[in-house]
């Protein structure tokens, strides 16, 4: 089916509690497992029928968030939530005390159980009122994002199409269109201080109503962390500082060289690789979405099925268009079994990684779709991480199709990038442990906090002040998992980490390195993060061993790349 042939239908709040409650005394009342079962089958089919409703509201919402119907349903879904969130704690809780556990982990799996056990320590009825306010917020924030409209060069652009004309190669075009973005984020920056504030303090609140120290473990809780620590964390974020931001500050002193500026650069000048501009897609988003189905024709059997679903499906939407909700990102649409990307193309790099990044999660999903329960389709977000970053590498073999002339700039930026992103991400991380620790500092503190860590992680930003909101700590703020979904974004960082690991096999084999992809991607989320590495033969990012090894491979294959002929 058509994703515009979908059906969308608000369903009754009333109805689904009542129906939640019913399937809940018939599961406790079952006489034997078969009848236990029975029910659980039964409300997974419900509950992905309500989903599937929800999915449907927010995508489209996101697609144009000044449709009126679907703001209303988007408004109806943050209220109701939270109230469904107590029905379903509820039935977690009686499959926790079911005589029949043992029967259930025999046949669904023990991480079912561990993850429901996580999930109850995320949740109080105590907590409704402050989680149907903290996705009102949410919301405001992603409303407020795609409302923007930049005024450059006598038109006017959202954020993401603002992207081209940051990493234009004219240094003083580039320079006015990042201070241009920067003042649109100065003039809405009381807005933005309030919200975070706001979500802060509401956040801290909710953890120390469930009896957490603030809000940190209930994050933790939140991101289903069920095989790793805060300090397994800190570890890694010091292994970043001593492997990877010394190779990162010298690709960016190599830059400097190219591109004849002085070391440290500013924002606007970091975003160029090449003198003669960075790699560029060679073709029309049209141009870029039928190679991607001949990079998934020839890539496996498998892909080529899945992506031409998708396109088939119009489960692609990716053009920037006003009043679309920033950002990108794949989710399932349970009722049929099939993904959904949505996407800002903006004429850069950017927009073959949608392809390759985002389709790499969607494969996942798809490949995984049939499990039972629904929970086990997506593992946890940093192993999901590891099917889309990953999938951005196996892409190099086609990428002249997507790049033409630039294929060359490409594969050196798109590595350098998988390497500089990492300490960028993990200072994201680093930062909302701060910001939790503290709660009650102040916005400007924030921003002092946000600029500190700049200096540790990304000692190649010069942050002189010329450029307003980036270089005056607070360009964290266009961040919006930190807003959304706080301690996500080091999920990135761990993953990338583990690509990094297809990437160096694929240069040596890449149908054995495929080989490897699909053992770790057919688990879809049976297991945990580790496990599901060791299960598939890949290293662990939390041992220190692992990020150096992979950043002495990847310099050694930059050093020796031959950039003759590029400026």
């Amino acid at each position: 089916m058509k994703f515009s042939e979908m059906t969308y239908a608000r369903p009754d709040a009333q109805d689904v509690k009542e129906q939640m409650a019913g399937l809940l005394e018939r599961l406790k009342n079952a006489g034997n497992y078969e009848e236990a079962k029975a029910v659980f089958l039964e409300k997974e089919q419900f509950i992905k029928h309500v989903e599937t409703q929800s999915t449907l509201a927010h995508i489209r919402h996101d697609i144009d968030t000044r449709d009126t119907f679907y703001d209303d349903e988007v408004k109806f879904w943050s209220a109701f939530g939270p109230e469904l969130e107590e029905k379903m704690q509820a039935w977690n809780l009686a499959m926790l005390n079911s005589p029949f556990r043992s029967e259930f982990e025999a046949e669904y799996g023990k991480l079912m159980f561990l993850n429901t056990e996580m999930e109850l320590k995320t949740f109080s009825p105590e907590i409704i009122q402050e989680m149907q306010k903290e996705n009102d917020l949410m919301q405001e924030y992603n409303k407020l994002l795609a409302s923007a409209q930049i005024s450059f060069e006598g038109g006017v652009y959202t954020i993401s199409q603002m992207t081209p004309f940051k990493t234009d190669k004219d240094d003083a075009r580039r320079l006015a269109a990042w201070k241009a973005e920067g003042q649109w984020y100065k003039d809405h920056q009381a807005e933005l201080d309030r919200l975070y504030d706001e979500l802060v303090h509401l956040r801290d609140k909710m953890g120390r109503k469930l009896g957490y120290d603030g809000y940190t473990q209930l994050g933790y809780y939140r991101m289903m962390r069920n095989c790793y620590t805060k300090e397994d964390v800190e570890k890694f974020r010091a292994a970043v500082v001593k492997y990877l931001v010394p190779v990162a500050n010298e690709i960016y002193k190599e830059q400097a060289k190219r591109l004849g500026k002085e070391y440290p650069m500013s924002f606007a000048d970091n975003a160029l690789a090449f003198r003669s501009g960075n790699a560029r897609p060679a073709g029309t988003p049209d141009d870029i979405l039928a190679h991607g189905r001949k990079f998934y024709d020839e890539l496996s059997p498998e892909t080529s099925e899945f992506f031409r679903m998708m396109l088939d499906g119009e489960l692609l939407d990716v053009l920037s268009t006003e009043g679309k909700a920033g950002g990108g990102y794949c989710t399932s649409i349970p009722d049929y079994n099939v993904p959904f990307i949505f996407a800002n193309f903006n004429g850069t790099q950017h927009d073959v990684e949608v392809v390759t990044h985002e389709a790499g999660h969607a494969f996942a999903a798809w490949m995984n779709r049939e499990r039972v329960p629904m929970s086990s389709v997506w593992p946890s977000l940093e192993a999901c991480e590891v099917h889309s970053m990953s999938m951005e590498f196996f892409a190099w073999n086609w990428a002249e199709g997507f790049f033409g002339e630039d294929t060359r700039k490409f594969y050196y930026a798109h590595l350098s990038d998988a390497l500089t992103f990492i300490p960028y991400g993990t200072m994201v991380d680093h930062f909302q442990h701060e910001v939790f620790e503290k709660p009650d500092m102040t916005p400007a503190e924030r921003h002092a906090v946000w600029k500190k860590l700049l200096g540790i992680y990304m000692p190649w930003m010069r942050l002189d002040g010329e450029i307003p909101f980036f270089a005056d700590g607070e360009g964290w703020q266009r961040q919006h998992h930190i807003y959304d979904r706080p301690f996500y974004y080091i999920d990135y960082c761990l993953a990338q980490t583990v690509a990094l690991q297809f990437w160096a096999r694929i240069q040596k084999d890449q149908k054995a390195a495929w080989e490897k992809y699909m053992a770790y991607t057919k688990q879809g989320g049976s297991a945990v993060f580790t496990e599901l590495l060791q299960n598939a033969g890949l290293d662990n990012p939390f041992e220190e061993n692992c990020l150096k090894e992979v950043c002495a491979a990847a310099r050694k294959w930059l050093e020796a790349y031959d950039l003759k002929g590029l400026a």
